[in-house]
């Protein structure tokens, strides 16, 4: 029933901007951490923002200075915006929300990504 959906992405030139979003449904999320991950062709899914239900965000150092995550107006949503775009951040970009539970389980679940190609 959980369910993330991604938009915004896109073709931009480098140097260019995009901004992401991200709206999950199917449950309240309460203390779910929600994040952005991407994926080049050919290598790994990593990190690339997230932002804890208290505003707290962390950066891939990739990204530091460029990109911002935060919340819309609803908990329900995350965004991305993403400046200075250079052709390494090429890749599919993933929202997920994930929560730790009470004996260590977690819920963790991912949209199905959105396409962000940056090229001249």
């Amino acid at each position: 029933q959980v369910q993330l959906v991604e938009s915004g992405g896109g073709l931009v030139q480098p140097g260019g901007s995009l901004r992401l979003s991200c709206t999950a449904s199917g449950s309240n999320f309460f203390g779910y951490i929600m994040g952005w991950y991407r994926q080049a062709l050919g290598q790994q899914r990593e990190l690339v923002a997230t932002i804890t239900p208290g505003g707290t965000t962390n950066y891939a150092d990739s990204v530091k200075g460029r990109f911002t995550i935060s919340r819309g107006n609803t908990k329900n949503t995350v965004l991305l915006q993403m400046n200075s775009l250079n052709p390494e951040d090429t890749a599919v970009y993933y929202c997920n929300t994930r929560r730790i539970n009470a004996g260590g389980s977690e819920n963790n679940y991912w949209g199905q990504g959105t396409q962000v190609t940056v090229s001249s």
